[in-house]
């Protein structure tokens, strides 16, 4: 689509994942004029699905699951019959054995016989003593959080290695908040009596056993809503933002450019879900040296996937594989037939082999052959294929993947977050806009809530259409 001319718009919304559709989606339908501007090619940032052939992946494997009742109302209808209810079969493959993920304590315990088991539920005793008499240290990085929560011998079995592999850096520089976060409040001791039902309280969330997936991959979600939005305002893909002005604390125009060409675009409320290191640097005039500083502090996990398709109906029964051990190169496996039979033709499958990198390691700067070449290698040792099975494959690099949360990232955050909120038109949502580790209905609560705010407080028009986080 071309830019078209330079009419002040109502609304920018700057980027097309879910929290930057979700937004759009909700004002398009309030009757709002807007734009959504997307750098890539495609809409749904990291939720969405590649096609390749009559084979269809998600770049990693995305679920979708949330407590918040009108949300998953909305996805329910938004998909119609396309929206599938998936059984969560998640593993962890260490030293040629399955675990459960999220881990079921009998399982974990008895893994590795009897010894292991009670080292495990030794040091988990010890923790809960020290616990309860005040000798333990408040929790600052993931290591500290683990072994309070779970023990020393289970961290360094269960945790230990995949954290630093997906996070490329020691336990003791990952802050706590990002694994109290996704394992919202579990401890060896409430998996047990999860897993004895002496817990009668609301399950856990980390132990949802189902998930909604679309037919056709998770970017079915995005797609629909940008189908939706295009209906009466403008999507504009390959369009980059390289500066944002502003005056007096209030955004008054974009530079954009798509392709070769390149204009300035006005507007009166502003959504970036753009990166928030990108979105402090691309201010103009830039701000502080303080804030500045701040965002260069915050790094960026990246990750490539290598996907392989096979002449075979099915190589495994589950939604993930994880692979922590150190020997293995790659931290994550997952096969999207399991998640719906239309991703692949029939009689065919495939395999998506997530390694977690750093833009110019040894894993990104690698060929795609090579890449190719290694998978089947470690797939071929471990048992789940043979070489002549791949029929094709596909090696697709994602910059930017997860924020990574080293010790004493949300001070920096906090900086970020405080210069801001002084912009008066300015909102930031979603994962990258707000450096947060979200689900996707976070990200698309979170979006909902950005358009909510401009429908209660705009001078264009108030409207509330309901879906609210």
């Amino acid at each position: 689509m071309d830019i078209g001319h330079n009419n002040p718009q109502h609304i920018l919304v700057l980027g097309a994942g879910l929290a930057g559709l979700t937004a759009a989606d909700h004002l398009s339908k309030a009757g709002y004029y807007l734009k959504v501007l997307e750098a890539e090619a495609h809409v749904g940032g990291l939720a969405r699905t590649l096609k390749h052939h009559d084979f269809r992946f998600d770049v990693g494997g995305h679920r979708f699951v949330t407590n918040n009742t009108q949300l998953e109302k909305h996805v329910r209808h938004m998909l119609g019959d396309d929206c599938l209810q998936v059984t969560r079969s998640s593993k962890i493959f260490l030293r040629n054995r399955y675990f459960d993920y999220p881990l079921k304590p009998f399982n974990a315990l008895m893994g590795f016989g009897p010894w292991t088991s009670t080292r495990i539920l030794f040091d988990y005793a010890r923790e809960q003593l020290k616990s309860r008499y005040g000798r333990q240290a408040t929790p600052v990085s993931l290591q500290d959080w683990v072994i309070q929560n779970f023990g020393r011998r289970m961290f360094d079995i269960y945790f230990k290695d995949y954290s630093e592999k997906v996070w490329g850096i020691d336990c003791t520089r990952i802050d706590m908040r990002w694994v109290e976060q996704r394992i919202q409040g579990l401890s060896l001791g409430k998996a047990i009596k999860t897993a004895l039902k002496l817990n009668k309280t609301e399950a856990l969330p980390t132990l949802s056993r189902g998930f909604l997936y679309p037919r056709w991959g998770i970017g079915q979600i995005a797609e629909t809503m940008a189908n939706e939005i295009r209906q009466v305002n403008p999507i504009l893909t390959q369009c980059r933002v390289t500066r944002i002005h502003h005056k007096s604390r209030h955004i008054h125009s974009v530079d954009i450019q798509q392709n070769a060409f390149k204009t300035t675009l006005n507007a009166e409320e502003f959504i970036s879900t753009i990166p928030l290191q990108a979105l402090i640097k691309t201010l103009r005039p830039l701000p502080p040296g303080r804030v500045l500083a701040a965002a260069n502090h915050l790094r960026s996990r990246d990750l490539v996937t290598v996907t392989l398709m096979l002449n075979l109906d099915k190589v495994t029964d589950h939604t993930w594989i994880y692979t922590p051990e150190k020997s293995i190169p790659f931290g994550r496996i997952h096969e999207p037939t399991n998640w719906s039979r239309a991703m692949a033709p029939a009689g065919k499958t495939l395999l998506v082999i997530e390694y977690f990198c750093f833009r110019g390691d040894a894993i990104w700067s690698n060929s795609d052959a090579a890449l190719v070449e290694l998978t089947i290698k470690h797939l071929h040792k471990l048992g789940f294929i043979q070489p002549q099975d791949v029929i094709d494959s596909v090696v697709t690099r994602i910059p930017n993947a997860y924020p990574l949360f080293e010790v004493g990232y949300d001070e920096y955050c906090q900086i970020i977050y405080d210069y801001l909120a002084g912009f008066d038109n300015l909102f930031t949502v979603g994962r990258g806009g707000l450096f947060r580790y979200y689900n996707m209905d976070h990200t698309m609560l979170a979006g909902a809530s950005a358009a909510r705010h401009i429908t209660q407080s705009s001078l264009i028009k108030t409207v509330n259409t309901g879906l609210v986080a």
